[in-house]
């Protein structure tokens, strides 16, 4: 039963944008209607938590891998690449400001 619920909740509240605030709302309220122990309702709470924690966590990762891929599809500059490239024009036009050419 406390499985069923569980992907329940997962689906139906959408457990990658759940805070872990709507989460105890969601599974407090399952208590207070008695489909589910208090007992049951606190460890559900800290997996519902610990698997948005981990879905979030995911969905991060995936992104970032993605944006990588664009970036490099479009033959960008890393960040450390154009910072050291920005530092290179910077000393030439100190340079060029010390000694200008008539």
């Amino acid at each position: 039963m406390q499985c069923l619920m569980k992907k329940g909740i997962y689906i139906g509240a959408g457990l990658a944008v759940m805070t872990a605030e709507k989460i105890k709302e969601a599974v407090n309220d399952l208590v207070k209607k008695g489909s589910i122990s208090e007992q049951g309702g606190k460890k559900a709470i800290a997996e519902l938590i610990a698997k948005s924690n981990q879905v979030k966590h995911d969905i991060e990762r995936k992104v970032n891998q993605n944006v990588k891929v664009i970036v490099d599809r479009l033959n960008m500059p890393s960040r450390k690449e154009f910072d050291k490239l920005k530092a290179s024009v910077n000393r030439m036009r100190m340079q060029q400001s010390r000694h200008p050419k008539a």
